[in-house]
């Protein structure tokens, strides 16, 4: 899971990932079948009715996940299930016991016919609260806007039986005509007002999600893959069309760069933007095997939005490695309601980071200077965490404190783990294999329904590549040893560096200069602060209203604007800033004097290592 912080408010984004799984139709007769009605919708409520296998058993309990993989948080989707009842085959109603929030104990099992229950949607309740902070992380909720959009998450709205779970699902969704589900499962139904999936387990039913809505998507191939984009823009701002072109250069070079490795037939990214009104406020991105559930503000500039989505799916689609194809009996055999964390984060979320950054100047789309930028900013971000604790440990104890305020340092120093073993293996074969190859033989040697032993991985890592990796895993990863990142960039000729860089006008790092008036949705520069250049020279005040920049409007509404104009103004353009100031308004007219900050980088200063440093970086 990534999770990327904005330091506004009203602008936060979470980025989740998750693990791994496939889906093939069964021909076993012994199901879960699984009905849910769109078509009948009361109070954002959808009908759901499960039909259970025979029971043999006199009480048998039915759950609604607590967690599901990639997460890393304790939500609690029982929280969303109202009314559940269970009848026998005449209609008469059984014993029905909550036991926890997620879960129901059924009495005279053997002769369950069905259960019933309503799901309540997760978006128009959120705080902006997500991870942790008592909302369910967007695209891992729900949404029920009838007529006009479902998010069915189906870890949402289907539930197991205890000791059912590799029993297989039959789902059947009836919906409008006029809303199109978009999924990577195959609908075995051809009516257009009825679908119908099937899986061979309960795991691979809720790594499916489904996005119901008018159609609005395109769909492409790269290398036998095909790449399906489905938007819902409740406002009509954004079409799939228009995100499209962008998106297949991203996805094209990241298939070029995973070479062999990836088999996916089929993937989807489901885009929901959120109007914020009663709407998702966990802003990000929750992976999938073949998919991507995407949540953005609809309010945010297309420019903005083409770049924040190249970003997650760039993460989000190099999960198809790790732990798709290579991960532990943890992420394996996942107790939903009682998950074992696997040690290895730094490797499911680290490495995949590192490729999402690795992959843009292998294939072009960066330079060697933003990618050395990118990779500073990691150390910088990693210091300001527990460089001491160890990964192993942080990640198996990760739902729990301490250890759960450290996950984000899986996106920075998880990242940097895979880019010094990336270089230890490089130099150790003269710049010819490098980590991806190592991904490349343990996806051989293990593979989708194969997991590793956690406390084995170590080992087999050694085995595949050199003694060296081994050292470092187990000083810097499984040991309390930060990491010397200058000792590593030396073995291929790379060294620190500073460079002055202009600065955004409105944040200063995470801390803003600005906030907003939830009453008024205006936008107001924070009293008592010291402010920049940019302010000063102007003579902007704390407590002043923004108005307008250069005759556009600004407020809440429009706020990302805003901050993506900011980003084209270069030192000494002219600027005419509409203030607010005591209840009266005034225009101030001036030159932009941008703020610039000292930012540590990389640079390639050592001739004698370039071949080595153009296999790291090109190979």
């Amino acid at each position: 899971m990534k999770k990327i912080i904005f330091a506004f408010a009203f602008a936060t984004v979470l980025v989740s990932c998750k693990t791994a799984s496939s889906s093939t139709a069964s021909s076993i007769k012994e199901e879960v079948q699984v009905n849910i009605n769109l078509n009948n919708i009361s109070d954002d409520k959808v009908l759901v009715t499960v039909l259970p296998p025979k029971i043999k058993t006199d009480e048998i309990t039915f759950s609604i996940p607590k967690t599901v993989p990639g997460t890393y948080s304790e939500d609690n989707y029982g929280k969303h299930i109202d009314d559940l009842k269970a009848f026998d085959k005449k209609g008469n109603a059984l014993t029905v016991k909550k036991t926890d929030e997620n879960s129901w104990s059924i009495a005279n099992a053997k002769s369950l016919n069905k259960i019933t229950y309503l799901v309540n949607d997760t978006y128009d309740t959120e705080k902006g609260e997500g991870f942790g902070g008592g909302d369910i992380f967007s695209p891992s909720g729900s949404n029920i806007d009838a007529g006009k959009n479902i998010m069915l998450n189906t870890h949402c709205f289907v539930g197991y039986f205890t000791n059912f779970m590799a029993t297989p699902y039959k789902v059947n969704i009836s919906h409008p005509a006029a809303l199109w589900g978009a999924t990577s499962m195959t609908d075995q139904d051809p009516a257009t007002t009825n679908d119908v999936f099937v899986t061979n387990r309960y795991a691979e039913l809720v790594e499916f999600p489904i996005m119901y809505s008018k159609p609005n998507y395109t769909s492409f191939s790269v290398d036998n893959m095909e790449i399906q984009i489905a938007v819902y823009s409740p406002n009509g701002k954004i079409t799939a069309d228009a995100i499209t072109p962008d998106m297949k250069k991203v996805m094209t070079a990241q298939k070029h760069f995973l070479g062999a490795i990836n088999t996916t037939k089929k993937y989807t990214i489901l885009l929901y933007l959120s109007t914020m009104k009663n709407d998702a406020q966990g802003f990000g991105a929750l992976e999938h095997p073949t998919a991507t559930t995407v949540v953005f503000p609809e309010m945010m500039p297309s420019d903005a939005l083409a770049q924040q989505l190249k970003d997650v799916v760039s993460h989000e689609f190099f999960h198809i490695v790790t732990p798709l194809t290579i991960h532990s009996q943890e992420i394996q055999n996942f107790d939903y309601n009682a998950p074992k964390m696997s040690e290895h984060l730094w490797m499911y979320e680290g490495v995949t980071e590192y490729f999402a950054n690795l992959f843009q100047i292998n294939q072009g789309l960066i330079d060697e200077e933003e990618f050395y930028t990118r990779m500073a900013e990691k150390v910088e971000n990693a210091s300001k965490m527990n460089d001491t604790m160890p990964f192993t440990t942080m990640s198996k104890n990760v739902l729990v404190e301490p250890y759960k305020t450290q996950y984000l340092n899986v996106y920075e120093k998880g990242a940097l783990i895979g880019m010094c073993l990336d270089i230890i293996i490089r130099e150790n074969s003269n710049g010819k294999r490098g980590i991806l190859d190592l991904m490349q033989k343990l996806s051989n040697e293990y593979g989708v329904s194969k997991a590793f032993n956690d406390e084995e991985l170590f080992a087999k890592i050694t085995e595949l590549t050199y003694p060296a990796v081994g050292e470092f895993l187990k000083t810097y990863v499984s040991g309390p040893t930060p990491i010397p990142y200058d000792m590593f960039l030396a073995k291929v000729g790379v060294t620190k560096s500073t460079k002055k860089a202009a600065a955004n006008v409105f944040l200063k790092g995470q801390v803003p200069y600005i906030t907003v008036n939830q009453a008024t949705k205006e936008i107001i520069i924070i009293p008592n602060i010291e402010l920049n250049d940019f302010y000063t020279s102007l003579g902007l005040k704390g407590s002043d209203i923004l108005v307008s920049i250069n005759d556009k409007n600004y407020s809440l509404e429009n706020i990302y604007d805003m901050i993506s104009d900011s980003e084209k103004w270069k030192e000494n353009d002219s600027i005419s800033v509409k203030i607010k100031r005591e209840g009266k308004e005034q225009i101030i007219k001036g030159k932009v004097k941008l703020p610039y900050e000292e930012k540590d980088s990389f640079i390639a200063t050592d001739a004698t290592k370039t071949a080595l440093k153009e296999a790291w970086l090109k190979g």
